[in-house]
C-alpha cells in the first residue's frame, strides 16, 4: 500500500515542467527539487513518468523505496498560485518479505517520516497531511 503526504505550495512552477509522455500529469518539479535539496544526503534517481504522475527511487537506511509526485493542476489554472500536491512513498519488498508479511510500509516508516518532516519544516509548504 502506498502512503501519501498531501500539502499545498507555490514553490514549483508546473507550467515549466517537461510533458509527461504517458499522461498529462504534473509533478516532476517536486522530485527534481528533492534530488537537488537532498544532494549529499540521499541519492535519488532521475524522475521518470508514470500514468499517475512522476517517480524516482532511492535507498533509505538500507531499504529501497519508490517516491512519487503529482500536482493538481488543470488547463486554465494559474501555475503561480498555491497548488495541492500528493507525494507517495512505497517500500520495495522482496517476494519472500511479501509472502511472510515482513518489512511492510507504514505511516511510521522512517523514510515516510523523514519526508513528512522535511515538508512540515519548509516555510513555503503548508497544510501537510497524511492521506
Amino acid at each position: 500500500m502506498n502512503h501519501a503526504i498531501h500539502f499545498k505550495t507555490s514553490l514549483f512552477d508546473v507550467s515549466k515542467e517537461k510533458v509527461n509522455p504517458i499522461n498529462p500529469i504534473y509533478g516532476i518539479s517536486l522530485l527534481e527539487w528533492l534530488k537537488e535539496e537532498l544532494k549529499g544526503k540521499l541519492e535519488i534517481t532521475e524522475p521518470d513518468a508514470e500514468d499517475w504522475g512522476w517517480y524516482s527511487e532511492l535507498v533509505y537506511q538500507g531499504s529501497n523505496y519508490l517516491i512519487g509526485a503529482s500536482a493538481y493542476f488543470e488547463e486554465g489554472d494559474n501555475p503561480a498560485e498555491e497548488l495541492e500536491w500528493v507525494f507517495q512513498v512505497e517500500k520495495n519488498r522482496s517476494f519472500k518479505q511479501k509472502l511472510f508479511g515482513k518489512n511492510k510500509m507504514s505511516a511510521t516508516d522512517s523514510c515516510f517520516i523523514f519526508f513528512k518532516k522535511l515538508f512540515e519544516n519548509h516555510p513555503d509548504i503548508k497544510n501537510v497531511q497524511i492521506g
